[in-house]
């Protein structure tokens, strides 16, 4: 190429360049008028005046008046959802039987709960939105909890996001876990306890132990170390329950497939139960027999000093009878697991 056309060719370049950089200059010109032309107008008008009024300028009154941003309002934009259903019917209108029916208590009880889960759950209201009542965040907890209902269903009742149903749910959990498990999981009076179960025909029994089954949704690893004796995927429950059918003790987490005994063999219960130290030293005579205080269980747990289960195979009239009132005693576990 001849060297009068490639310098041709640069100097072609640059008067182009230099002509496009003149048209940005020109628009970034306009658009500056343009911004300082909607200031006045702002200014002049009824929300500009109580701005001029305030005690000082704002940082972003600084970037409209230098033609940074331009003077228009933000908005959040979000889909609009009704609570009625909880602020005008649930709270105000349902009485004692559809609060039991639907939350598995009482109306006063929940109250207690929200006050007594309040440190946990309480939550400061944004510049975007009100954050969600403590009452509101528990009942959709419990609702969930309590009813066979999906996430969606629950989130169009209460009038929030499906995703909201499901942080509700953990933080409600976690708070429970955190102020109340150690407080109302407890072993109790154990006097009390052991009047109870001798009222009911077993003498000097602190409780009754049994397993359940917690459905959940198959693991993606391991998953069928999850499913249980049924078919279906779980993890085992532990309780020890007084003769109120009130927990005193829980183990849970263990695998579905797991068999009772050896969740009660590696549980924390069973290592205080053998060194003698779960109950106060309460001992009484039957017969010649010096008898501590024990536990109740079927026939799938391990015979221990502290741990009586039933006979089995041909039964006389003592064993009949001994089956019976233990059988009678560990009705009380049943309860609280919802057979009976």
């Amino acid at each position: 190429m001849e060297p009068s056309a490639i310098i041709a060719d640069v100097l072609s370049v640059a008067n182009t360049s230099r002509l496009i950089a003149h048209l940005f200059q020109i628009q970034m010109q306009r658009n500056r008028e343009r911004r300082q032309r909607k200031l006045r107008e702002y200014l002049n008008s009824e929300r500009g005046m109580d701005l001029l009024q305030s005690a000082g300028p704002r940082p972003l009154d600084i970037m409209v008046a230098m033609g940074h941003v331009d003077p228009v309002e933000r908005r959040f934009w979000a889909r609009e959802t009704s609570t009625d259903w909880w602020d005008r019917i649930v709270l105000q209108v349902w009485d004692e039987s559809q609060w039991l029916r639907n939350f598995r208590m009482r109306k006063c009880t929940f109250m207690e709960l929200c006050e007594l889960l309040s440190p946990a759950l309480k939550r400061q209201d944004t510049r975007m939105r009100a954050a969600l009542t403590i009452q509101k965040r528990v009942a959709i907890a419990l609702w969930k909890l309590a009813t066979p209902d999906s996430y969606q269903s629950i989130a169009n009742q209460f009038g929030v996001g499906k995703s909201t149903v499901g942080v509700a749910v953990m933080q409600v959990a976690r708070a429970i876990v955190d102020l109340l498990l150690h407080k109302v999981v407890t072993l109790g009076d154990v006097q009390a306890i052991i009047d109870g179960f001798a009222a009911m025909g077993f003498p000097n029994c602190g409780g009754a132990i049994d397993g359940t089954h917690i459905p959940i949704l198959g693991p993606e690893h391991q998953g069928s170390q999850y499913i249980n004796r049924k078919g279906y995927f779980s993890m085992v429950l532990q309780a020890l329950v007084d003769h109120k059918g009130r927990f005193t003790n829980i183990n849970v987490g263990w695998p579905g497939k797991v068999h009772d005994a050896r969740v009660f063999k590696n549980s924390g219960l069973f290592r205080r139960l053998q060194q003698g130290v779960y109950f106060p030293d309460h001992k009484i005579n039957v017969g010649d027999v010096e008898m501590p205080t024990v536990i109740l269980g079927d026939p799938a747990y391990p015979l221990m000093p502290w741990l009586m289960k039933p006979y089995t195979g041909a039964l006389d009239t003592e064993k009949e009878l001994f089956n019976y009132r233990l059988s009678k005693c560990r009705m009380v576990v049943e309860c609280a697991f919802g057979r009976l």
